[in-house]
């Protein structure tokens, strides 16, 4: 495994950021490392990169220690933080070839022009980095991530200022990237972590509260059940409530309701039984699955 984590504990003074958490990381996986603000997310990926000192606890990457091994571990780490560093006045090619001179990289503008060309900024590269849109910056700031080929890929939020159409090719290049690289991936927007990631691991007061592959991350979290429902009337939430006991209603529009409950019991009879009485009738009723956000807010919630 590329990255291990044993009793990994960090104290701000006299807080306590991160709880005694371990886990491991490989090759070839994409980890999403989610959280509320506060959870800790951020100071993980410090300590992993080399930015930050843990309190106790032990951190190794790629087999070398972060308290002994710092130099060995940024030579063969790329990071992109959430808050990306760059030096607005300098131009794209430029920057680009003083980080690979930071590297020590043969051939810089080969390298150079390769994250240019995966990264898409070559209608900009010839740009100053203050011109730039935010979501430029970030491709910017990916791009000096990976210049030097890193073993292991830390990105905070590296997706932040994205339009749509760049979503997908920094998705589709990250993809891509994890075939022999260990990649740890941040980001608040849900659907995006769902899409990219193989694993995700949820932070909740400095504490891991969740750690599953994707496939497998709704099972025997979410206790709730869901129901979506399309009416061919509307009806009021209000009558829905005094027919259906104990449930949560989200309601779409004045005929369309997604319906939770807890417990193993069906409630669409129920439905079925109310559009009767109403007179009313049901175009569309289906379960719904849980999705990570249920998850998160699922073991979050406590915090």
């Amino acid at each position: 495994m590329s990255i291990q984590v044993n009793n990994l504990t960090k104290f701000y003074g006299q807080q306590k950021a991160i709880d005694n958490i371990s886990f491991q990381a490989n090759e070839g996986e994409i980890l999403g490392l989610l959280g509320p603000n506060g959870a800790g997310k951020t100071t993980t990926m410090k300590i992993l990169t080399c930015f930050m000192p843990q309190s106790s606890g032990d951190v190794s990457v790629c087999g070398f220690d972060t308290r002994k091994n710092d130099l060995d571990i940024k030579k063969i780490m790329g990071y992109l933080p959430e808050h990306n560093p760059l030096y607005g006045s300098m131009y794209i090619k430029e920057y680009l070839t003083f980080v690979a001179a930071i590297h020590k990289l043969d051939n810089k503008s080969k390298h150079v022009d390769r994250v240019i060309e995966e990264t898409g900024l070559s209608k900009e590269k010839n740009k100053r980095i203050s011109e730039l849109s935010k979501g430029y910056r970030q491709r910017v700031g990916l791009a000096q991530a990976i210049i030097h080929d890193p073993k292991v890929l830390i990105l905070d939020e590296p997706i932040s200022g994205l339009d749509p159409n760049q979503l997908i090719e920094i998705r589709s290049l990250i993809n891509s990237l994890k075939k022999n690289k260990t990649i740890i991936f941040s980001s608040h927007i849900l659907q995006e972590v769902e899409s990219i990631c193989d694993r995700i691991m949820i932070l909740n007061n400095g504490q891991v509260v969740q750690d599953n592959l994707i496939e497998n991350i709704t099972e025997n979290t979410v206790q709730s059940q869901k129901v979506l429902v399309e009416f061919l009337n509307n009806i009021s939430e209000e009558v829905l409530h005094n027919h259906l006991d104990n449930v949560r209603i989200k309601q779409e529009n004045k005929r369309l309701f997604e319906i939770s409950y807890n417990g193993e019991n069906d409630i669409r009879s129920l439905i079925f039984d109310l559009a009767v009485k109403q007179e009313n009738k049901i175009l569309e009723m289906k379960s719904k699955g849980s999705s990570l956000e249920d998850v998160f807010k699922e073991v979050t919630k406590k915090n």
